[in-house]
């Protein structure tokens, strides 16, 4: 294995020595034969590869081939014509049996044939091949340039929703910048192509004069003799670095020209031009038309149209049969069952915690058979919910709702709705972030999961509309990132007795004494459980459970109640909760509410334990933090309240239900080392 490494790595240095060799020392003709036909497997290679090559960066090293090839096939050149130029009077075999074979029996001896076939191939290969290779590239590389943005992106915003990890990110962006570096690589190779092709006809040109003049000046031989030896020698020579030369420059068109999905261009071919019998059996039928003109040959065109019209018919058939097959399936009905049996407690339907329906249209991207990329993605929120909240979340039940709309999906939590919307296979939501360029073609609506303006386009307006600033997501994404947010937004009511009593079990591996001193001695399972909830609906996680049962563990004895128990517990979470939301150790910038307003509080809250704000005060308040939050946020900072610790806990549960945006933090959670600066002061009132 080594040694086969070690092959590979001195194959680069090899092949250059060869190239340098050829144009430099003197090549017997059997080598040359040899070098000639390495030359065109080596081009048979390479176009066989890029048809067989799914996308274009499974041959990514297709540019530095063509670079080599090139080379190569330049460097034959000098070896040849040197040869052809010393030896040519000797006889048509003096530059080897290949130039020979190419000279004679592929133009049959006639050198003005061989010039206008070589002419031709030359004309094909540079003006049609290479030039539209050349442009295809030179559009593909600035498209996919101009693309990058949007793409990383796309990428940042798969990796904020959780469906992708860092190491998933990482490889998407190696492929985005690798993509954008093949593209221009093919740009740049596409000219050595080009530039093979006229140095190919300049060769001729000198073969050709130069072998006139070596003949007749030095070897003495008429006019006609060595002009019809020198001139077949150069046309041997020039076809047999030509035919190579056009099948790289096919290859490099099918690299560049095709669309990567999941097949080889083979596949694609004949998977989409012999595929519908109705343009079988059309084109048949027009062939035969024309081979029953007059004057026509009536058996190339009867039969090839004969056999059209065939192969149609066979399709059509196979299609009706399969067809037919499925309906068959779906309408045969069950077995009816013998007896009524009583009922029993199997008949009885427990409700999904977490419950997806979809449409028969979006049934494929669901699909386990299918394979279905929604099922990969959903099992990458889970494992991305668990290692950020803190608990494993109920498993995703899927299940098909002839009811919604075909492209319709509904989310479920303990049987009730919670989020709807529409996805559609095939097309792509460009999500509008605010600072696009342009407008596009397509079904507006609005992003489910934040409600931010999109629209539905089709798959050939993509890029274009990457590039235009929207962050374009398929059908799949759209889905996951919305049931991803609404999963994270009701954790609070995922977290059930089931769940604690397995963080309890997971923490008590670590640390036995400490859970079976708390749970159930002093507090019960469903003080801890509310504990928890509490702190969920307050947006911050319970991965720390350690912290948290230390924090009950210094409270036992003196709290019972749920409300205190977490107002302890945020205490000590409190460098998680400020690190949430104000990472690193910089200034605090936040929210602050104004003296009065807080002293006019500060007097409702102590007038009893479930104090009430009197409506005209709620009313104010409410409209005095929207306002600040809109200026919080306009700054590019975290809407964040902070207050006094007695007055937190009521303003967080007054605050959330109309602004669930709002963080309310109190001064005892921020660590000391941290700099708090009020940037926005709610209130004013007298």
């Amino acid at each position: 294995m080594l040694a086969q490494a070690n092959l590979r790595k001195v194959a680069g240095p090899v092949l250059i020595c060869m190239i340098l060799g050829m144009m430099i020392l003197p090549l017997p003709p059997f080598l040359l034969d040899l070098l000639f036909t390495f030359n065109i497997a080596l081009s048979v290679m390479v176009l066989l590869v890029s048809m067989y090559t799914m996308k274009p960066l499974d041959f990514a090293a297709f540019p530095s081939v063509l670079l080599f090839s090139t080379l190569l096939r330049l460097s034959l050149n000098v070896a040849s014509t040197r040869i052809v130029l010393l030896e040519g009077h000797t006889g048509p075999a003096a530059a080897g049996r290949v130039i020979e074979s190419f000279g004679h029996f592929l133009v049959g001896g006639n050198f003005a044939v061989g010039i206008v076939v070589f002419a031709i191939l030359m004309i094909i290969n540079f003006m049609v091949i290479t030039k539209g290779a050349g442009r295809i590239a030179e559009v593909a590389a600035r498209f996919t340039l101009d693309a990058m943005p949007g793409k990383q992106m796309a990428i940042d915003a798969d990796l904020n929703a959780g469906l992708i990890n860092e190491e998933g990110a990482r490889k998407r962006r190696q492929a985005v910048a690798q993509e954008a570096e093949f593209y221009g690589a093919m740009d740049g190779a596409s000219k050595f192509v080009r530039g093979d092709a006229v140095a190919g006809l300049i060769i001729m040109v000198v073969n050709v004069v130069g072998g006139l003049i070596v003949g007749v000046a030095q070897h003495g031989m008429d006019f006609a003799s060595a002009g019809k030896t020198y001139t077949l020698l150069t046309i041997g020579d020039g076809l047999v670095a030509q035919i190579p030369s056009l099948v790289i420059s096919t290859a490099a068109g099918v690299i560049v020209s095709r669309v990567a999905t999941d097949e080889d261009i083979g596949t694609q071919l004949t998977g989409q031009l012999f595929t519908n019998p109705r343009v079988l059996l059309i084109t048949g039928a027009i062939i035969g038309l024309l081979g029953l003109i007059p004057g026509m040959p009536h058996f190339a065109f009867l039969v090839l149209g004969a056999g059209l019209i065939q192969l149609g018919r066979h399709l059509k058939k196979r299609a009706e049969a399969a067809k037919a097959s499925a309906v068959l399936v779906e309408s045969t009905p069950a077995a009816a069952p013998v007896e009524n049996n009583e009922a029993s407690w199997d008949d009885v339907t427990m409700i999904d915690t977490l419950g997806l329906e979809v449409g028969y249209r979006l049934i494929p991207v669901v699909d386990k058979n299918a394979d279905g990329e929604l099922l990969k993605r959903i099992k990458s929120i889970r494992k991305k919910f668990a290692q950020e909240i803190g608990f494993l979340p109920p498993v995703i039940h899927i299940r098909d709702n002839l009811e919604l709309r075909p492209n319709g999906y509904r989310i479920t939590l303990k049987g009730v709705e919670v989020g709807t919307g529409e996805a559609y296979p095939g097309q792509w939501l460009a999500i509008n972030p605010g600072q696009v360029t342009a407008a596009l073609p397509g079904a507006p609506t609005k992003d489910p999961a934040f409600g931010l303006p999109a629209i539905w386009i089709d798959t050939n307006l993509r890029e274009q509309a990457q590039v235009y600033g929207y962050t374009v997501v398929d059908a799949s994404t759209v889905v996951a990132t919305h049931l991803n947010h609404l999963v994270v937004q009701h954790a609070s009511e995922l977290l059930g007795r089931q769940e604690v009593q397995a963080l309890l079990t997971r923490i008590g591996k670590d640390a036995p004494t400490l859970v079976e001193d708390l749970v159930p001695k002093m507090f019960s399972l469903a003080t801890l459980q509310k504990v928890l909830q509490s702190l969920l609906e307050e947006g911050v996680p319970i991965r720390d459970m350690r912290t948290i049962l230390e924090a009950f563990a210094e409270q036992a004895g003196k709290l019972s109640d749920a409300h205190d128990l977490t107002a302890a517990v945020r205490l000590a979470l409190g460098r998680a909760i400020t690190q949430q939301w104000y990472p690193g150790s910089g200034e605090m910038q936040v929210m602050g509410l104004d003296a009065n307003l807080e002293r006019v509080l500060s007097q409702a809250l102590s007038t009893g334990a479930n104090p009430g704000l009197e409506p005209g005060l709620a009313h104010t308040l409410l409209a005095e933090t929207q306002r600040a939050i809109v200026r919080q946020q306009n700054t590019g900072l975290p809407p964040v309240l902070l207050v006094q610790h007695a007055l937190r806990a009521m303003l967080a549960r007054f605050l959330r239900r109309s602004l669930p945006q709002l963080k309310v933090l109190s001064y005892a959670e921020v660590p000391e080392t941290r700099t708090i600066k009020v940037v926005n002061l709610i209130g004013g009132l007298a």
